[in-house]
């Protein structure tokens, strides 16, 4: 931004807009979109409500039924023309968004570019399931992945390979081709681990179905999804059943007999009252 706040420099800033909730957008996206002069969002995958932050005399232009070279074409020659662009997108750039041949177009074109990271729909998962991907002495890898489909995964990340080793996956783009999943998975998660069925994650639709894995593709097909679904498969989901506190794995970042560079050790744990 230059100096007057109220003013972007001419460029394009690829900004993330969150799984759905306007609410989870970042404090430096809503100031962008309330100050850029044009606004291209792919309208398949993001609520209008984000676009009441955008200036009034904004040019808003929805993006789902183009091409990248018919995006480009309207971006560049505006840029050019001294004016702000935001191009964004749903949930972070950094995962599935196709911004990779974007980025590198825009920067053979000279066109200055940002990207402003965004909440991605694991992140929101996880938070209205109330649980910690990462619980101490149960799992301690997140795995963000998809199954092949129309997009190829490399062999080296073929599904099956991944859930070996049975940390917290995250699955994307992968609701039409529930049951191919499911089965890769059963062959290293036991049948009965539960796993969490994301649909359309801070929509006003959203629905979030907790089953065992070999129910997955079922519950699937019985709900009728076939896209803007994540599926979470993590031990932290039966680890989010209440447990008595002594039977709890624990984190050594705040017990009382570890150490760090801003606190010393307190000897042995006390009890504590709840």
């Amino acid at each position: 931004m230059k100096n007057n706040q109220n003013i972007l420099s001419p460029a394009v800033y690829i900004v993330g807009a969150g799984p759905g909730d306007p609410d989870l957008l970042t404090v430096k996206a809503q100031k962008l979109l309330a100050v850029a002069d044009v606004i291209l969002f792919a309208d398949s995958l993001i609520p209008p409500e984000i676009l009441h932050l955008c200036r009034q005399d904004a040019e808003i232009i929805p993006t789902a039924n183009k091409t990248l070279e018919e995006i480009l074409a309207l971006i560049i020659p505006r840029v050019r023309s001294h004016q702000s662009v935001v191009r964004l997108h749903s949930g972070d750039p950094s995962l599935y968004s196709a911004v990779h041949e974007q980025m590198q177009l825009l920067a053979a074109a000279d066109i200055p570019f940002e990207v402003i990271p965004g909440i991605s729909a694991f992140q929101a998962a996880a938070a209205k399931l109330k649980i910690e991907l990462t619980v101490p002495g149960l799992v301690q890898t997140i795995i963000l992945t998809r199954i092949s489909g129309r997009t190829q995964v490399p062999h080296r990340e073929e599904l099956a390979a991944l859930a070996a080793h049975q940390a917290s996956l995250c699955l994307y783009l992968s609701a039409r081709h529930i049951d191919n999943a499911q089965a890769k998975l059963l062959e290293h998660y036991p049948p009965h681990t539960p796993i969490a069925i994301c649909y359309r994650i801070g929509w006003a639709d959203e629905k979030i179905i907790v089953v065992p894995l070999q129910q997955m593709a079922e519950s699937t097909h019985q709900e009728n999804i076939t896209r803007t679904t994540l599926y979470l498969i993590s031990p932290a989901l039966a680890a989010a059943v209440p447990q008595p506190t002594s039977s709890l794995p624990r984190s050594r970042l705040y017990h009382p007999e570890h150490d760090h560079i801003f606190r010393s050790s307190c000897g042995a744990a006390k009890d504590i009252t709840v």
